[in-house]
């Protein structure tokens, strides 16, 4: 009797070991059979979402709340990181009003956890905290004066009689804040993130990232505000930009990502390949058949049977052989724009600012997760307070402040081209400034981070990225996922439901990729049903 050979398992390419890349391995070793093959350019996982080691404190490059509307997404990170069951160190320090979950693990004590987290991020504009999202409060009353607030109101009261053609990301502000708030809170802002004005950027990252947000929903929120207990992580009927907790790894993100990545190649079910740049990429016969990868020691060929990319588009269409990219694609996609990032690290022993209120705060140190830093005569956007995210990100704690203050810009300008030092000089100095900050001489330690294309830009090219993706499209067995992959500034969990979507398509044998175009395109934030 002949013994049946059996049949060879595919592989699948995955570019980038970021969440996307990362979530596809996972969910392609749970659903399939298929082989998962990981390339990561750099020496590490996590992409934008890893964290950086720097002299026993870590850093979250650009701020990553672990949050989602979509329940399948908030198991599969509680799967990988169990909720805590006890409280964190600051949580021993301040009085305590969470809820921990039973069972779950004490981070005094264990690792492998991810924490229940706070969310209080503010304005700071005329050295004046205000509420983010903006409200119209007593508090914000006094702090714009009557007739900043009397323009104000006139302005929305306008906008709600009055819409306006939404052409850009202009429009869609002033439709939902009026002309006055626009100008107060979201032109010069919008301008320093993007680099370009909001009246040059399409509306569609407004209804991507704003998502229907208005002074309407805002008054709604606060007036019939629904009853949640201290623990209760259940986001699927708030308002993304008004959630009030949120889920964060004890060792910031990059933790959850390097678990991820011990779980696609325990028992070597996958492989993760470090330092490999993806330099080629292969058709022939109406497929992709195989990559080529640049390493230390030099160029690598790994045949497969599906890609799923989370490069950027622009960098994706220069790597085509066997296959001509039409000009007009090559050139749409090529010219793509994106916005690079800068954060400097400062350790610092007291701020200058000092917290009164609620919540109590140890020290009485400011309560804030981020800062959106509103004032017009400093180039930076936000400022990170790592010890909020987690005390575990501080290596003390009890003793120090740890900062991050996050610059936007584009590669080789002036701001990306200044020496380290300079940067940092900069950087304290605004600080000083805005009166954040008391002298430098309460610096104890700084560092920088430069990230190349952490945001794609909706300005340009990119009205015409329907061309590049109609093109792409039509290779069967390439799927593109991500932020950068979609060129999309989607979340956390939206770059995650795209690899999800992916795996999907590939385990039904499903050839039209439009629903994995459309995850975070959708009003309800492209919300799966649940099952």
């Amino acid at each position: 009797m002949r013994t049946k050979t059996p049949e060879k398992r595919k592989t699948a390419i995955i570019i980038g070991a970021g969440p996307a890349g990362l979530t596809a391995g996972i969910e392609l070793l749970r659903q399939t059979d298929i082989i998962p093959i990981l390339l990561e350019e750099k020496d590490c996982v996590g992409g934008l979402s890893r964290t950086v080691f720097y002299h026993g404190n870590r850093m979250d490059i650009g701020g990553h709340r672990f949050f989602s509307k979509d329940p399948d997404i908030m198991k599969w990170w509680t799967t990988l990181l169990p909720l805590q069951g006890s409280p964190a160190q600051d949580d021993l320090l301040t009085p305590c009003i969470k809820t921990f979950f039973p069972g779950g693990p004490d981070p005094e004590k264990e690792d492998r956890t991810i924490l229940l987290r706070r969310r209080i991020s503010r304005i700071f504009y005329l050295k004046k905290f205000f509420d983010y999202p903006v409200t119209f409060n007593a508090k914000t009353i006094l702090n714009l004066g009557l007739g900043r607030t009397v323009r104000a109101a006139i302005g929305y009261l306008r906008a709600t009689l009055s819409k306006r053609p939404e052409l850009s990301l202009q429009d869609f502000y002033i439709n939902r804040f009026g002309r006055p708030l626009y100008k107060m809170f979201f032109e010069h802002y919008t301008e320093k993130v993007w680099g370009v004005h909001p009246s040059v950027l399409g509306a569609d990252w407004g209804a991507q990232r704003v998502n229907g947000l208005s002074i309407k929903a805002l008054l709604k929120n606060m007036l019939v505000r629904k009853k949640r207990t201290p623990g209760d992580i259940r986001q699927k009927d708030t308002e993304k930009s008004l959630i009030e907790n949120f889920l964060y790894p004890k060792f910031g993100p990059g933790q959850l990502w390097e678990t991820a990545a011990q779980e696609i190649e325990r028992d070597e079910k996958g492989t993760i390949l470090l330092m490999h740049r993806l330099v080629g990429i292969h058709y022939e016969d109406g497929l992709i058949r195989s990559i080529t990868a640049a390493t230390p020691d030099g160029h690598v060929d790994i045949p497969c049977d599906y890609v799923l990319s989370s490069m950027p588009v622009k960098d994706l269409v220069s790597t085509f052989t066997g296959i001509t990219v039409p000009p007009e694609v090559f050139s749409v996609a090529t010219s793509l724009p994106y916005r690079d990032f800068i954060t400097v690290g400062i350790l610092v022993d007291r701020l200058k600012i000092r917290h009164n209120g609620q919540p109590p705060t140890f020290g009485n140190r400011i309560p804030d997760t981020w800062i959106y830093i509103q004032e017009r005569d400093v180039r930076i956007g936000r400022l990170q307070v790592f010890n909020n995210w987690s005390p575990y990100l501080v290596k003390d704690y009890r003793n120090c402040i740890w900062l991050g203050l996050e610059y936007f810009c584009n590669e080789n300008d002036e701001l990306w081209n200044k020496t380290d030092q300079d940067f940092i000089s900069m950087a304290i100095g605004e600080l000083v400034h805005i009166g954040i900050l008391e002298d430098e001489s309460h610096v104890k330690d700084s560092t920088i981070v430069r990230e190349k294309k952490a945001y794609p830009a909706y300005h340009g090219s990119y009205h015409r990225l329907k061309e590049v993706t109609a093109w792409l499209d039509r290779i069967p067995n390439l799927y593109c996922i991500g932020r950068n992959g979609q060129h999309r500034y989607n979340n956390m969990d939206h770059s995650m439901l795209t690899a999800m979507e992916a795996v999907a398509h590939i385990r039904d044998g499903k050839t039209d990729k439009q629903d994995i175009w459309n995850i975070n395109t959708e009003q309800e934030y492209h919300e799966r049903k649940e099952h």
